[in-house]
């Protein structure tokens, strides 16, 4: 990250820079350094420039000119979530910046770097990737602006975009790059058309069209079709091309990458990582306090709620690493000198769905289902509770743990079919509290978010309380509920404040709605209707947005 570094290393010059709006944690958790180590690992000589001065072209000329391309991510999140708050006021800190400090990062962060990068190094090409531009791969609409926009890559105006994980893809494009090869058919990535391109261009049986983007900004309804298309497209193995005539230009989306296997997602997870915030910074990065004694052990999420993004990301096929390299990276970890004998956490998308998937692949091939849950659990689904039981019962073999602990938050749904295993994690592995995520408690409400049946928290709550009863601790579930989503009425948030005011219960954890890029939420926000086409309740000012999010704050 420093000339210095890059001398010590015997380097004359780098062949690829990475520009990130976070500040560099070298930890496999955040996007841009797991890209850098991928590709140092394939033997690039990599650097990371981390919040630039987005003013100044000068601070990316730190390492001179690469001599294959430059990749730009945002970070670990959407910039505009990064910085907004849902009331679309600036948020007070940044976790991903050293001491929390805001305006680091710019907003769009992806189309400032790559404009940023054309300044000082013209003619280099460059790659996007990262969940910002995942979720912006094509036309959307932005909440902070309150307007629809182009794919992200049209604004940027980068060569290329990297969706979903981005490993093996970045792989495969800078292998492109280096050998002069052109960037046309590789999975998982989108490419703005020229005007030759576009004129050639034949659509055919495998390919399917979307609204155009001119359609998009003229017809609230376009953004549901698109949504609906993008989801049925979105299976690795059955997914088609997608295109979307934009300012006279086509976007051309290639199908989804197949994940990566066990082994491979292995591989990545055990480069040599320090584990550490660069030793440059003076303070402490808040988001690395937060993963340091966490290991990842899951990709992927069979969830696919509608006002989230991770689907849409990471894809519905879960990937879980093997319990041989969790033992190793937990090995690893405990000789760091921070970790005093507490894993935070061992998950991700959510605590309790290691070691699941189909139990037929070839079925899952030729799946179009938007969730392996909803609106039931697909039957070809494995939820089996032995795997997690097994890995949980070998980490606490190993030298030097005392305490591991589940915070990426349970599926409830899941939950209650795993009896044992959640009986283990209630009784032996919460910090105190547990987090959870009802969302709501209405049941109309709960179908549009694409989650599970009403019932399923109260009883998932009778469970923990039983359980925890019976060993003698006093522990607390953190639920978390989400207002104004789109089509709740006041009426219906009041089922969720009636319980809590029964109960006596003042929520930690409340958001208030926003419509993320991409999602079936913000196609529901915009178009006001269902999937389905049912005309429903928006609100969308923020006086409109007052009486629910204020319900939940009271408690």
């Amino acid at each position: 990250m420093t000339r210095a570094e890059m001398d010590a290393r015997g380097w004359d010059a780098i062949d690829i820079l990475i520009v990130s709006g976070d500040a560099y944690v070298d930890h496999p958790t955040f996007g841009p350094p797991l890209i850098a180590r991928v590709l140092l690992d394939a033997g690039y000589r990599v650097a990371i420039i981390a919040q630039p001065d987005w003013k100044n072209a000068d601070s990316l000329k730190t390492f001179g000119r690469p001599l294959i391309g430059c990749g730009v991510a945002s970070g670990n999140m959407d910039s505009m979530v990064k910085l907004y708050t849902a009331g679309r006021r600036l948020r007070h800190e940044d976790m991903f910046s050293p001491g929390g400090k805001t305006g680091l990062c710019p907003p769009h962060a992806s189309v400032v770097y790559s404009q940023l990068v054309r300044q000082a190094f013209p003619g280099l090409p460059v790659v996007l990737g990262g969940v910002e531009v995942s979720l912006r791969r094509v036309a959307h609409y932005d909440y902070w602006q309150d307007k629809m926009r182009p794919s992200m890559l049209v604004d940027s105006k980068a060569d290329i975009l990297c969706y979903g994980m981005g490993e093996l893809t970045m792989l495969e494009i800078f292998a492109r790059l280096r050998d002069g090869k052109p960037l046309d058919g590789i999975p998982g990535t989108c490419r703005y058309l020229g005007g030759r391109e576009t004129d050639a261009f034949q659509l055919d049986e495998h390919c399917i069209e979307l609204p155009s983007y001119e359609e998009f900004c003229s017809d609230k309804t376009a953004i549901m079709r698109q949504t609906k298309l993008v989801e049925q497209e979105m299976n690795p193995w059955n997914g088609r091309r997608l295109i979307q005539r934009t300012n006279g230009r086509i976007l051309l989306v290639e199908p989804p990458r197949p994940p990566m296997s066990p082994e491979e997602f292995d591989h990545f997870s055990e480069l040599p990582f320090t584990g550490v915030q660069h030793w440059s910074y003076k303070e402490k990065i808040p988001a690395w306090e937060t993963v340091k004694d966490s290991i990842t052990v899951v990709r992927g999420c069979p969830g696919g709620c509608a006002f989230c993004g991770l689907v849409c990301h990471q894809g519905r096929n879960i990937v879980s690493r093997t319990p041989e390299s969790i033992v190793r990276s937990i090995e690893r970890l405990v000789k760091q000198p921070y970790f005093h004998g507490t894993i935070s956490d061992i998950g991700g998308a959510a605590g309790n769905i290691y070691g699941h998937g189909g139990r037929d692949i070839e079925r899952c091939k030729i799946c179009r289902r938007t969730s392996c849950l909803f609106p039931k659990i697909c039957p070809n689904y494995n939820a089996d509770e032995k795997p997690l039981m097994r890995l949980i019962d070998r980490i606490m073999r190993i030298p030097g743990v005392k305490h591991l602990y589940i915070n990426s938050g349970i599926r409830m749904d899941l939950a209650l079919l795993q009896p044992r295993q959640t009986e283990k994690i209630i009784r032996d592995h919460v910090p105190g509290q547990l987090s959870v995520a009802p969302e709501h408690l209405d049941a109309t409400v709960l179908r549009l978010m694409r989650k599970g049946e009403a019932g399923v928290f109260e009883r998932f709550r009778q469970v923990f309380e039983r359980v925890s009863r019976s060993v003698g601790k006093k522990q607390f579930m953190v639920p978390y509920f989400i207002s104004n989503f789109p089509g709740c009425t006041t009426r219906q948030m009041r089922v969720v404040d009636d319980y809590l005011t029964r109960e006596h219960w003042s929520p930690q954890q409340v958001q208030d709605f926003i419509p993320l890029a991409m999602t079936m939420g913000a196609a529901m926000y915009c178009a006001e209707c269902t999937p389905e086409g049912t005309p429903i309740q928006v609100n969308k000012g923020l006086a409109q947005r007052r009486t629910q999010r204020n319900m939940l704050r009271k408690g």
